[in-house]
């Protein structure tokens, strides 16, 4: 073989070589800045953009009747409405119990919190089907900040999604597929390094 078709053989090789290991690389950079993401990646809530930081304010536990923190160190469920809990927050209540119940071992890192901000609080029914609840008095003053830090709207389907750090993060309609509130808490306990 004489040194030109050598040379050209191998450099269409290197060509090839840089090929199989830039192509990659050239590809993730023209789907990432033409705004494509996979389907798997996407939320089924609506994520709260930028995070906001909730007031952790003392409340009255509607149970106990003791002044305590709202938020654990866990993440939590909340749910904000009135203490009567008619049918939008009973259901609501019902979605935030069975899907803390569906994460398995993960069950202990979810906390399920109920804001009432009026007419607190239907007592009977929330600790005979709701054990383990954290239902806060949030009709007083001291309320009015964290209530205002949820987004507006109708409340009375939304659950709300609290990280660890007390920061707010997703906003998930009680109404739609529960597999959704679901999806999206896995996703975050799994991706999460705290609580």
């Amino acid at each position: 073989m004489t040194a030109a078709p050598l040379r050209s053989r191998n450099l269409r090789m290197i060509g090839m070589l840089a090929a199989l290991f830039l192509l990659p690389v050239v590809l993730s950079f023209v789907l990432y800045f033409s705004g494509w993401r996979p389907a798997g990646l996407a939320i089924h809530g609506q994520l709260i953009d930028p995070a906001r930081a909730l007031p952790r304010p003392q409340l009255r536990d509607a149970f106990t009747g003791a002044q305590s923190r709202v938020f654990p160190q866990n993440w939590s469920l909340v749910y904000v409405g009135d203490g009567a809990c008619e049918a939008a927050c009973r259901h609501a209540l019902f979605v935030m119990r069975q899907t803390r119940l569906l994460l398995n071992q993960d069950m202990q890192r979810v906390e399920r919190v109920f804001l009432a901000k009026s007419a607190c609080c239907n007592s009977d029914f929330l600790r005979s089907e709701h054990p383990g609840l954290a239902v806060y008095d949030a009709s007083a003053a001291a309320a009015a900040e964290l209530l205002a830090a949820f987004p507006g709207g109708n409340l009375d389907s939304a659950v709300f999604i609290v990280d660890p750090l007390g920061y707010l993060v997703v906003r998930e309609d009680a109404n739609a597929d529960p597999k959704g509130l679901l999806e999206d808490l896995r996703k975050l306990l799994r991706l999460s390094h705290i609580g």
